[in-house]
């Protein structure tokens, strides 16, 4: 609209400059001494006038362009074709391109929610398949009379029932802490009993797999304004991936400290194991991805993450195949941010 304006604008004042010459004319100004001078000063800025209409007309056309694909587009994404986009049909001045490129943008962010979207849909259908498999064949078995309904068979049923429960509240927790809806309850934590009750729990699961464990937390640590309902969570989940993938003769450290200034924690988990898969390394903080042989639901680690990132903080891993792997954590000691439950 602003180069169809501008355009409109030279017209008209090339309009006008060919009336003040038609005036000048008439009234016998430019058939005067000086009328050669005057009209042919007068033919040039006319001249002049209609190249400038020309190449803003042009301008004006790769931008009507441009802006009739970012239409089309537009209603293919409405249609539910995120692949479109404006791509190379973009053209015209700065501002355009820059609108056409955002708009690709945001068909892109577009089609990953939607991919996302559905894998989520198939991995929970594939996660959920397998517990109700089990009950219905376990009930039909005790309905037909092949097993008999008692303490044994009805144990395993309640264990699957327990899985799909466990699942069910994985997934809440993902989708509120995902949407920034998950509501934490900060309090003064003092981290340092946190992180050795965890370990606690722990000890019986690692001497019986013949890991050792040791925890490294100075007792002078700075109280933290967390959650430690959910903090607790973290770890925990850490310190049983550790327990489960370090072989006997194996250790696991949990080590926490605080930065020099005191505004931040460090913690870390680390194990001796083989290291992640190199399918979980690439990505190992995305929903449902698992190594081989896992028989977990492929959900902590990214509950994990979106735990300590509604605290304010960060996770990441280094890791190192053969060697183990060592999780980090990173919060800071003031208060949480605020959220609104769901």
């Amino acid at each position: 609209m602003g180069c169809l304006f501008f355009a409109l604008m030279l017209l008209g004042a090339w309009i006008l400059l060919a009336i003040i010459v038609s005036i000048l004319g008439a009234l016998g100004v430019i058939g005067g001494p000086a009328g050669g001078v005057v009209q042919a000063a007068a033919i040039a800025v006319i001249i002049v006038g209609v190249v400038a209409i020309g190449a803003m007309g042009r301008v004006f056309g790769a931008s009507a362009r441009t802006l009739g694909a970012l239409v089309d587009v537009a209603r293919r994404l409405e249609n539910g074709d995120y692949g479109a986009r404006v791509g190379d049909a973009a053209r015209g001045p700065r501002p355009v391109r820059q609108l056409a490129r955002a708009f690709d943008t945001l068909a892109e962010r577009l089609e990953a929610d939607e991919t996302a979207r559905q894998a989520l849909l198939a991995d929970v259908s594939h996660e959920l398949r397998t517990p109700l498999a089990v009950i219905r064949g376990n009930l039909e078995a005790i309905a037909d009379g092949v097993h008999p309904a008692d303490d044994e068979h009805l144990v395993g049923l309640i264990e699957e029932t327990v899985v799909m429960e466990r699942l069910i509240e994985d997934l809440r927790t993902l989708s509120l802490a995902e949407a920034g809806r998950l509501t934490l309850h900060p309090e003064s934590t003092d981290v340092d009993v946190l992180l050795n009750e965890a370990a606690a729990s722990f000890r019986i699961a690692a001497a019986d797999a013949g890991v050792t464990m040791a925890v490294a937390v100075p007792a002078d640590l700075p109280l933290a304004e967390v959650d430690p309902v959910r903090i607790r969570e973290v770890v925990t989940n850490l310190i049983s991936n550790a327990v489960r993938h370090t072989p006997a003769g194996g250790s696991i450290r949990v080590e926490g400290a605080a930065s020099r200034d005191g505004s931040t924690l460090h913690l870390a988990v680390e194990n001796t194991g083989p290291g992640l898969d190199p399918s979980v390394a690439e990505r190992p903080f995305d929903r449902f991805v698992r190594g081989p042989g896992s028989k977990g639901s492929g959900l902590g680690l990214a509950i994990a993450r979106d735990l300590v990132e509604a605290h304010g903080g960060t996770i990441s891993v280094d890791n190192q195949p053969g060697d183990g792997t060592t999780f980090r954590i990173v919060l800071p000691v003031g208060p949480a941010v605020p959220q609104d439950d769901a």
